[in-house]
């Protein structure tokens, strides 16, 4: 069973059909009860980083998921906001972040660009850094559906899974122990998100 993290941050219904293709039993998780029994969680999001983490604490969520994952050691995918709240803070806000991983978040930079477009906004191929169960099947050939202006500085790069290129190198995919983090939207990535998915519920 997977707990899909309900905080009232993104519409769920796009993991919750991917997983109901793969054939994985999933459920909502919207209380510190929910996360208590969690045997797999994943973090979706989408929007603003202090309205992220401002609506896990309404919901009473910050320390359950802390324990559910530091101490009981259970797997977490966080997706696309779901990642960058993994780290300590954004500049894009004031809010302190989950502490999971040691990053932190910045903007884009356009410099100026004409191309550049800020967010960041379609498909992208991933470079792997190292190996993970997560990413097992997938190669350099995947591609991946983005949708960002900000995005994930790792201060410990082995915590770097994949990276991404948009202007300049970031960080597309964190991985560490049991915290995974993906940048991208598994849910539209069609048969490279469902692959990765399908690794999620097998860890």
């Amino acid at each position: 069973m997977i707990s899909v993290v309900s905080y009232g941050v993104g519409n769920l219904g796009s993991i919750f059909n991917m997983l109901r293709k793969l054939g994985v039993a999933a459920a909502a998780a919207s209380t510190p009860d929910d996360i208590s029994r969690a045997e797999r969680i994943i973090l979706p999001g989408i929007g603003a980083y202090d309205h992220g983490m401002e609506s896990l604490s309404e919901h009473g969520l910050v320390e359950p998921l802390r324990q559910r994952v530091l101490q009981d050691r259970v797997p977490l995918l966080g997706i696309c906001l779901g990642m960058q709240l993994l780290g300590k803070g954004s500049e894009e806000g004031n809010r302190s972040g989950l502490g999971l991983i040691d990053a932190d978040c910045v903007r884009f930079n356009a410099n100026g660009s004409q191309t550049l477009k800020i967010p960041h906004m379609g498909w992208k191929t991933l470079a792997f850094r190292q190996p993970s169960p997560l990413t097992d099947r997938l190669d350099s050939e995947s591609r991946f559906y983005f949708v960002h202006s900000y995005h994930v500085v790792c201060h410990s790069p082995g915590d770097v899974l994949a990276t991404a290129n948009y202007g300049v190198e970031f960080t597309a995919m964190v991985h560490r122990e049991n915290i995974w983090g993906a940048q991208f939207h598994p849910e539209k990535s069609h048969r490279f998100g469902m692959t990765l998915l399908e690794n999620f519920a097998r860890v």
